[in-house]
């Protein structure tokens, strides 16, 4: 019920923002109340009257997210509103569109500041957009790494400092499956899987596994041919502004 009336709030606030002129109508005649009416909202939106009522009222009926679309635009939500909308109606909101590679120099000043420990800037399709000297050190990327799934099972520096990778691989490809599944038919995410699996048969069998998983606070461990055995903590997190961008942070474990 409080959900209900927050929904019932925020659509009449919303249509009460837009004026007639802001969608291409007429403004004539004087109005009870600013904004749009409901029957302009629902004509915009093409949908029933009577249905936008009983949304707008809060009622216990159906919703889709193409309907919350059309109802986005008629009432000019910018996106944070959109993604408050699907909420409010009980509906998880659509993936933000990626934001691009242009790394602001703030970020990459971030990353670089991170060293001597290892950071790693990427996407929500694993693609590398920034690491530190110290990420190349460590961990044995090189100018070809492009991609953190597809360097995990071809990099071969890599993979022979990595102490647990034979372990941890099916939970690796187990989460880039969870990643892909929040995006279907995603052509991006098919790219690297088909990349990956003419490159790698280890990975096309992990991943005709059809297993899934999520991500989580995790330790690295590292057999450096210099330095010896190094162990890591990795902390994940979202990039605020970029939805799509997660910061990968490795602290070294004490002593």
């Amino acid at each position: 019920m409080a959900t209900r009336e927050q929904l019932r709030e925020f659509l009449r606030a919303r249509r009460a923002a837009v004026r007639p002129a802001d969608v291409g109508l007429p403004d004539a005649g004087r109005r009870r109340t600013p904004g749009l009416r409901r029957e302009e909202v629902a004509a915009l939106a093409g949908v029933g009257v009577s249905w936008y009522t009983w949304l707008e009222q809060g009622r216990d009926i159906n919703v889709s997210g193409e309907v919350l679309d059309a109802i986005s635009k008629a009432l000019l939500l910018t996106e944070p509103e959109r993604a408050h909308l699907y909420l409010l109606a009980g509906l998880n909101p659509p993936l933000a569109e990626a934001t691009g590679t242009e790394v602001s120099p703030e970020l990459r000043r971030l990353v670089d500041a991170w060293s001597p420990r290892p950071a790693i800037l990427r996407d929500r399709y694993w693609n590398l957009l920034a690491i530190n000297d110290a990420t190349r050190t460590v961990f044995g990327y090189d100018d070809p790494d492009h991609n953190c799934l597809i360097s995990f099972f071809t990099n071969e520096r890599y993979r022979g400092m990595h102490v647990l990778w034979a372990a941890v691989a099916p939970a690796v490809v187990a989460a880039f499956r969870a990643d892909a599944a929040r995006a279907p038919g995603d052509p991006e995410f098919a790219r690297v899987v088909d990349e990956l699996s003419m490159a790698s048969p280890e990975f096309a069998e992990l991943w005709a596994r059809q297993e899934v998983g999520v991500p989580g606070q995790a330790v690295k461990a590292v057999n450096h041919p210099e330095a010896g055995e190094l162990f890591f903590d990795l902390t994940t997190l979202a990039v605020i502004d970029h939805p799509d961008w997660l910061l990968e942070l490795y602290v070294p474990r004490p002593a």
